[in-house]
């Protein structure tokens, strides 16, 4: 089940938040990092986008529900996607994400197993099923969670996204689309953009710029 919690932050331990909305208080799962994210909002209101799942045996009747929380849709979109490789699940996925998003989808793109292999409880041999199931999938999160501050003011996750999926059917490689986004963003400093045309028009403006 995926839903979404809004509540003040009121205890954060090195595996877990405790949300508490009214007179509750959730425990919610988050890997370390999210808490790094949420180190300095302690008493603060925070929405997190949460996934529900079963722990537990089933066959002895002890299944206790738990939450696992994340700062953005995007995140909880790739966690997923890293539970779904065979022999991960979600305890394994919260110990390893220890890393931003953006560092393991850059290391799943670019096949490095070395870096996989160094994530908490991530051997080899996983490391090497994360990379087959999952390579063709994560562009999107590299680009995405890899802009800076200034870009994300710049630009919306969702505008980025769109744009580099525009700029993919037009035939750029996943890796230029990036850089071509990118380099728009960082150009544009404070400047935002209102649709995908605006994105796109500034890119090839800088584009045709740097023609000789």
């Amino acid at each position: 089940m995926i839903t979404k919690l809004t509540g003040k932050v009121v205890r954060l331990k090195n595996d877990a938040a405790s949300v508490a909305i009214e007179a509750m208080e959730y425990e919610v799962l988050i890997p370390e990092f999210v808490r790094r994210q949420l180190q300095n909002r302690v008493g603060d209101v925070v929405s997190l986008h949460t996934i529900e799942y079963l722990e537990g045996n089933p066959t002895q009747g002890r299944l206790i529900p738990r939450l696992v929380g994340f700062l953005n849709e995007i995140e909880r979109e790739f966690f997923e996607l890293f539970c779904s490789v065979d022999g991960v699940g979600v305890r394994k996925a919260l110990r390893a994400m220890v890393q931003p998003v953006a560092e393991v989808a850059v290391s799943i793109e670019n096949q490095d197993v070395k870096a996989l292999s160094a994530l908490p409880g991530i051997g080899a041999a996983t490391a090497e099923r994360v990379i087959a199931k999952l390579r063709r999938k994560v562009p999107k999160f590299a680009l995405l969670i890899t802009q800076d501050m200034a870009s994300e003011a710049a630009a919306p996750r969702s505008l980025v996204e769109e744009t580099f999926d525009v700029l993919r059917s037009l035939g750029h490689p996943e890796a230029d689309a990036r850089k071509l986004i990118d380099a728009a963003l960082k150009s544009s400093k404070s400047k935002k953009y209102k649709d995908v045309q605006a994105l796109l028009q500034a890119i090839y403006e800088q584009s045709h710029q740097l023609k000789p």
